[in-house]
């Protein structure tokens, strides 16, 4: 018993097993790019019509549903429509790489204040920025717990990114913070926390048994890292992968690993959709 398009024997084992015990398996997702299209301005971003459909179906059925995302977990569930979401009573959102919670159940966001080194970055970016001559359409993202700096909005966006990526980890190092690239966008954040950590933080949680995480983007490389260990331990996993549209923007790191690769968060929601009808 398998869908369509696992391409792996790790992955079709890992289906196999959450069909075969649902009530046992944890499903975790990305927020951009995966449950939601990337858009220029990240403050436009919003799930795909499908995603809460279909997460809704699964949700009754499964262990255990969490986004994880960088984002702070109040904007994820703002985004998301996540909030009083019929279905969805159980979801847990882990953001700013896990470093923040909410849960569904009682509405409530519990994350420890950031450490000063933000504040410190917040506060030099500006002239950082004006001093590299950063192209117009570069644009500053203040996250709470860490600070992005996106060029997708630039004449020359991947230029523009090689231009900022050396100052801006020489910025982060200097302030104790970590740089995670994405997709056009550099984010100095905290280090200690990564979307891996979470997963197998939330996976002990639920006592899963099965596991099956999606994603599109660098920072979820850490996710896929801890389903392949949990593996190793045992515990059947699904890595699925949100491919983007651009060829140039995909990453090899998830591109070659992925038991299923699909177009964007309209084929993921395709995707799950069809394993709520399997279910």
């Amino acid at each position: 018993m398998s869908l369509p398009d696992v391409v792996t024997e790790a992955g079709r084992a890992g289906v196999a097993a959450l069909l075969a015990d649902p009530s046992r398996a944890v499903l975790a997702l990305d927020f951009d790019g995966t449950l939601a299209p990337i858009v220029p301005d990240p403050r436009d971003a919003r799930a795909h019509p499908r995603a809460l459909p279909a997460l809704a179906r699964l949700a009754p059925r499964l262990g255990g549903i969490a986004v994880i995302t960088g984002r702070p977990a109040a904007d994820a569930v703002r985004y998301g429509g996540f909030e009083g979401a019929s279905g969805l009573e159980g979801l847990t959102v882990l953001g700013a790489y896990g470093a923040e919670r909410w849960d569904a159940a009682d509405g409530a966001v519990r994350a420890p204040e950031p450490p000063p080194g933000v504040a410190a970055v917040r506060a030099e970016l500006p002239s950082l920025l004006e001093r590299l001559g950063a192209p117009e359409g570069t644009w500053t993202e203040d996250k709470g717990r860490a600070v992005a700096v996106h060029t997708r909005r630039t004449a020359s966006p991947e230029a523009a990114f090689a231009l900022l990526r050396e100052p801006l980890y020489a910025l982060a190092e200097r302030h104790g913070l970590m740089v995670e690239p994405g997709r056009l966008v550099l984010e100095l954040r905290p280090p200690g926390a990564d979307k891996g950590s979470a997963l197998r933080g939330f996976v002990r949680e639920r006592g899963a048994g099965v596991v099956a995480y999606g994603g599109d983007d660098l920072g979820d490389v850490a996710a896929y890292d801890a389903v392949e260990a949990l593996r190793g331990e045992g515990v059947p996993g699904l890595l699925l992968y949100a491919a983007p549209d651009a060829a140039a923007e995909r990453v090899p790191e998830l591109t070659f690993r992925a038991d299923v690769t699909v177009p964007g968060p309209a084929g993921l929601m395709a995707f799950l959709t069809e394993l709520a009808e399997r279910l």
